[in-house]
């Protein structure tokens, strides 16, 4: 078993704590490691290198003492953090260049230089030095309040059209239900307890699938014809020789993935203007095959067609109930693949209803393909 592992480092600011202290290290040593390679190369003895190191620790230690300190108000308003940053840190600079000095008069006591020349010559230099270094604090940290504020908004943002989602599927299944409770209560009155019974126990497959998958998911359009075709089971109960189901799926889309439930308005759509007003029924068509890159979804219907005057005519969806459930599929592809799907509604010349539904391929992991049946 190996001792390590090699893994991918996450970002650099995951761990706060961490990243602070690694710029803290690395930012004196080199801090330390420029002056002392400038002094020693303007031909400084190797003792120079004594008081640089005391003066990078002194440096090293305010700067924690104003971390903490900082921490503190950079969460005040402008006014007082800004004024009480500037003194804290005209103290540091204060407090370190007496340092500097006291340990250079201590190096060279018989320097011609007084204590006064050599304590102006630390606070240029260290006021620099503090100055850089409280910039570099207030950027970062401001950067990092930036990058959390852009994280919060994008997941407010995946929230908002998650719940968008959601809503949108739960639009789907209110009025299917109504329609099945309705037919199952009229089963019961006229003693038809087997039907009844029957209607019940799809119904009941139905709702665990809805139930069991989130209103967000994916499925896979196996998945979804399967479930689709429990949906016409119980219909085709209710309707009998005049819902006349066929599918032709290309195995090869079996496995693209789809929001779930996003046929079934249609296929309703179809049996509510297509099966229904006709004595003899209609006929309900899915096809799905690859189009290029994309898979192709198409649902047909040989109804009578909706009347032109029911139909808007700048988007060819019915300005009625069936705009609904067709507004609702253009919007969950909106949202589950943005500007790469195609929508098409459209009347047969002859008669029946066509959507054409086209989205990218993406396959699902694992291959799952439906059993087909007509």
């Amino acid at each position: 078993m190996p001792l390590f592992r090699l893994s991918s480092p996450g970002p650099f600011f995951d761990n706060k704590v961490r990243a602070f202290w690694n710029l803290q290290l690395l930012g004196w040593a080199a801090w330390l490691g420029l002056r002392g390679v400038s002094g020693l190369a303007n031909g400084q003895p190797l003792t120079f290198l004594i008081p640089q190191t005391i003066s990078a620790i002194t440096g090293f230690s305010l700067s924690l003492i104003l971390a903490v300190c900082y921490r503190a108000l950079i969460s005040r308003r402008p006014l007082l953090m800004w004024g009480v940053s500037f003194g804290l840190s005209g103290l540091a600079t204060a407090l370190w260049a007496f340092i500097d000095a006291w340990v250079a008069q201590i190096q060279n006591p018989n320097s011609e230089a007084g204590f006064t020349s050599l304590l102006l010559g630390a606070v240029y230099i260290d006021a620099t030095s503090l100055a850089a270094w409280s910039a570099l604090y207030f950027a970062i940290n401001y950067f990092l309040q930036l990058e959390e504020q852009n994280d919060r908004v994008l997941r407010l943002e995946a929230q908002a059209a998650s719940a968008q989602l959601a809503m949108l599927r739960y639009q789907l299944n209110p009025h299917f239900l109504f329609n099945t409770l309705n037919s199952i209560s009229t089963l019961v009155l006229l003693k038809q307890t087997e039907p009844a019974n029957a209607m019940l126990s799809r119904l009941s497959a139905f709702l665990r699938y809805t139930l069991a998958n989130e209103p967000t998911a994916q499925v896979t359009l196996a998945q979804e014809i399967e479930t689709l075709k429990l949906y016409l089971d119980i219909e085709k109960m209710r309707f009998e020789d005049r819902l006349r189901p066929h599918f032709a799926i290309d195995p090869l889309v079996a496995r693209a993935r789809l929001p779930s439930l996003l046929l079934q308005p249609l296929v309703e759509n179809a049996i509510k203007y297509a099966v229904t007003p006709q004595e003899e029924g209609a006929d309900i068509t899915l096809s799905a095959q690859l189009a290029g890159q994309n898979v192709r979804i198409t649902v047909s219907d040989t109804g009578a067609g909706l009347p032109v005057e029911s139909t808007d005519p700048t988007t060819g969806l019915a300005t009625e109930s069936t705009g609904v459930g067709l507004a609702n599929i253009r919007d969950r592809l909106a949202q589950a693949f943005g500007d790469q799907h195609r929508f098409d509604a459209q009347r047969g010349a002859d008669g029946g209803f066509t959507v054409i539904i086209e989205f990218p391929f993406q396959p699902d992991g694992q291959m799952t393909i439906g059993t087909e049946r007509t």
